[in-house]
């Protein structure tokens, strides 16, 4: 059978899709800022929207899209004012998100461990209508957001200071930044998982940097192989039955090796090449005049 004939997996596919475009494009700035485990954070604050939405009985995808924005905002606060107890406020967020979640879940009349697990880990089958209309909302605004402004955000990322110096809105541009973040976990929380989508922002980032030696090309790279993941993780969890954000996940993990071991001889070339021509400099003569003829 034909999977295309089937409605809920040209969902699911429609889904892998679009996460594989936007997890890697905001991960690349998160890699860059060096908050790579940021998206896990947001994460664990998303639980607690998603379990806020089943008590509710309201849509748990737009729920957790506002808990995740708020918990963000709170994240990027905390980043920029927290001093030396700043790590331990956001401990506490990120564990009293996933403990909070948990807690909301339970009380939820149309609660179970089954919509728990499927948020946490992802699954392809549970993929409806209305989460499709949310996906795509959502997905517009992360693609439009990283290519719109991707040298703005490039900016902030490589040097705060001076892109505050060019006149640059620094922290309106790092909020915007956590509030992308945020809007991709809920994007990928229904294929991925709410615990697996940090690593769909990094692993396809930091494969592609094994290979590309710009930004531009980083980041094309790095959308390839997340839409490539996604879509193939998510064709095989179908056949084979298995979870589609672990697939997923592991595909990436497979890449990021498979690469890294195809760049390791390619950049010993590099360097012996840079070696034999900073050798090839200094054997040739001087062209100078020769200081034993000076008189003083």
């Amino acid at each position: 059978m034909d999977i295309l004939e089937l409605a809920f997996m040209q969902r699911a596919l429609l889904a892998a899709l679009l996460v594989g475009v936007t997890a890697p494009a905001i991960g690349v700035y998160l890699v860059q800022r060096r908050q790579a485990l940021m998206g896990d954070g947001i994460g664990h604050v998303a639980l607690t929207g998603v379990g806020l939405g089943f008590l509710l009985n309201a849509s748990p995808v737009w729920v957790a899209t506002i808990v995740c924005v708020i918990g963000a905002v709170i994240m990027e606060l905390i980043r920029s004012y927290g001093k030396a107890r700043g790590d331990i406020a956001l401990a506490l967020l990120f564990y009293g998100g996933m403990a909070g979640g948990v807690m909301l879940m339970s009380l939820a009349p149309n609660g179970s461990n089954a919509n728990l697990t499927t948020y946490l880990f992802g699954s392809i089958t549970t993929v409806s209508q209305q989460d499709i209309v949310a996906i795509c909302v959502l997905a517009a605004f992360v693609i439009l957001t990283t290519v719109g402004l991707r040298r703005q955000l490039f900016a902030i990322c490589q040097d705060e200071e001076f892109a505050r110096v060019t006149g640059l809105p620094v922290r309106l541009l790092n909020l915007l930044i956590a509030i992308t973040a945020a809007l991709t976990v809920t994007v990928a929380m229904r294929v991925v998982g709410l615990l697996l989508v940090s690593a769909l922002m990094v692993i396809p980032v930091a494969a592609s940097q094994q290979l590309a030696r710009s930004f531009a090309t980083t980041f094309a790279m790095a959308v390839a192989i997340g839409v490539l993941v996604t879509l193939s993780g998510t064709v095989t969890s179908y056949y084979v039955d298995v979870p589609s954000g672990a697939t997923i996940v592991l595909m990436a993990i497979g890449v990021f090796l498979a690469l890294t071991a195809l760049a390791t001889p390619l950049a010993r070339k590099r360097a012996d090449r840079a070696v034999a021509e900073e050798r090839c400099t200094l054997d040739e003569p001087t062209t100078g005049p020769a200081t034993d003829d000076v008189r003083v």
